[in-house]
């Protein structure tokens, strides 16, 4: 597989041209030091990182009582009056919790433009979203976020959580994305009554590289909301936690490990959504994306969490940093082939590609192979498999790259499936040709070495390999890709540690999106 050399921008649906698909992995974060970073992190940790964890820490405990306090007598479906205590308890947290952020190196917050009232804007939408610091603003503005219920009930956080009166998401109801849903309308269509509500629409963390998908779930109440961008101008970026790059707690070392951190927080014009907006939350958040990448001045790109999902799924293999995979999936949902109905299609596939028995087919003959018509995403999608520039494409690709996408932690499956559209008939071996092919598409890279894993598993030096032969191996060596693929194939993986967070949205970006507005996203994409 291979990205293809030129990329089509897609129209905003008024004529404009979106910018340009960025070509770095959203999700994966690196960093690397000079030594002389290095020695001001050793002499940094050594002196002011414990002096300033001991007051964060100190921070977060003082401010529990007042929270406490806080809390009492409120109601869930009412917001009570701010009498004079109410705002004093509210003024002491916002300073305590504006010490903590200085005691970890953000020494001055810069602010542009001016927040709306809630009477203006019910909803805040916050992007790129890449840290646990993007929790300034919420402490800024003291706003309602939307959070995961088990958030609730962690010692002290749950207590200081609960102070901003969030609305909670559990992944216990079934129904309690459409209950969120509503609350957040309820709120929103307050007159003003309930504290704005800040959401992250992107759902997940990533490396602010360019904005990724917005999740419709903010854009549903159909109210106006006020965008706003946020920025790390640091030398150093030790900010961002993505879900392969350091950990949550190595992020947090290396920023108190820094003499001084910056964070912009910019407010920008409230955007009030048309009548066709306000019947399609998806076209609203798109609008809105578009007008947030602009003023931070990235590109926009149509991954999403569903993404993230798929680059850090915990299978035999690891997909590689620049894998063409995150594309390919993309194309996928343009194309409508979406991974949560394709046990059916995947097995059709499987089956009608066997018969063809390795024969290219044209751009022509793809269309028909999908059942779909000729567009300017399927040529996209063609493009990733004609390595070659030949005009066709051997579709057995196709069906690997549509079965890791589909099922990204079943590797052993995927190649079991891979193994019968190309295994001879006679004796079902693969020689170590076709070894690479699959295990190359099965990563989305243009070409792999596969030489040493290959010699390790024909013992007998037979020049091919059956299946079983392959899950026999794999069983023995189940770090086989550590061992005999990344360490042949630097160039994809190069020191990247595979991260042992599960790809799951975290607690300020909850998502909350019903499944019956997937079918809009869809139409829009």
């Amino acid at each position: 597989m291979r990205v293809a050399g030129s990329r089509r921008s897609s129209s905003d649906g008024a004529g404009r041209k979106e910018l340009a698909l960025p070509f770095t992995n959203p999700f994966v974060h690196n960093l690397s030091f000079s030594p002389w970073q290095k020695l001001q992190i050793g002499v940094m940790t050594l002196t002011i990182f414990p002096i300033r964890l001991f007051v964060a820490a100190f921070m977060m405990l003082l401010a529990w009582p007042f929270a406490f306090i806080g809390t009492l007598g409120r109601s869930e479906e009412a917001v009570e009056p701010q009498c004079l205590w109410r705002r004093v308890v509210d003024i002491i947290l916002r300073t305590i919790m504006r010490v903590m952020w200085f005691a970890g190196g953000f020494h001055w917050i810069s602010v542009k433009g001016r927040q709306a009232l809630p009477t203006e804007a019910p909803i805040l939408t916050l992007a790129p979203h890449s840290s646990y610091f993007d929790a300034i603003p919420v402490t800024m503005t003291m706003a309602t976020i939307v959070m995961k219920a088990e958030s609730k009930d962690i010692p002290l956080w749950g207590t200081l959580i609960k102070y901003i009166r969030p609305v909670f998401v559990s992944r216990s109801d079934q129904d309690s994305r459409r209950k969120t849903v509503e609350e957040i309308k309820r709120r929103a269509h307050s007159g003003g009554e309930w504290p704005q509500i800040m959401i992250f629409p992107e759902g997940t963390c990533t490396n602010r590289s360019c904005l990724i998908t917005f999740k419709p779930g903010a854009f549903i109440p159909a109210v106006p909301v006020q965008p706003v961008v946020i920025r790390y101008p640091n030398k150093l970026d030790t900010i961002t936690w993505t879900w392969q790059g350091p950990g949550a707690f190595k992020i947090l070392w290396l920023t108190l490990c820094q003499l001084h951190n910056e964070f912009v927080i910019e407010f920008l014009p409230i955007y009030t959504p048309s009548e066709e907006e306000k019947r399609n939350p998806a076209i609203f958040a798109h609008n809105v994306r578009r007008l947030m990448a602009k003023a931070l001045d990235v590109p926009v790109t149509d991954y999403s969490f569903e993404d993230c999902q798929l680059a850090m799924a915990e299978g035999q293999l690891r997909l590689p940093v620049e894998t063409c995979l995150l594309e390919f999936a993309k194309l996928l949902r343009s194309l409508g082939l979406r991974r949560e109905k394709s046990e059916k299609p995947l097995n059709e596939f499987g089956k009608r590609a066997c018969k063809l028995q390795g024969h290219k087919q044209s751009l022509e003959e793809f269309a028909q192979f999908l059942d779909l018509p000729l567009s300017d995403v399927l040529r996209d999608m063609f493009a990733l498999f004609d390595e070659h520039e030949e005009g066709r494409i051997d579709i057995r690709e196709f069906v690997i790259a549509f079965s890791v996408v589909c099922r990204p932690a079943k590797t052993l499956e995927t190649i079991k499936l891979a193994f019968s559209m190309f295994e001879d008939e006679v004796n079902g071996a693969i020689p170590e040709r076709e070894l690479a092919c699959i295990l190359q598409t099965a990563l989305g890279v243009a070409d792999l070495s596969v030489s040493s894993l290959f010699s390790a598993i024909d013992v007998q030096d037979s020049g091919k390999i059956t299946f079983e032969m392959f899950q026999s191996f794999v069983e023995q060596r189940p770090d086989f890709a550590e061992e005999f693929l990344y360490a042949d194939n630097v160039r994809f993986w190069g020191s990247v540690k595979s991260s042992s967070s599960s790809p799951i949205s975290n607690g300020f970006c909850a998502d909350f999106t019903p499944s019956d507005h997937h079918t809009t996203q869809k139409k829009l994409e």
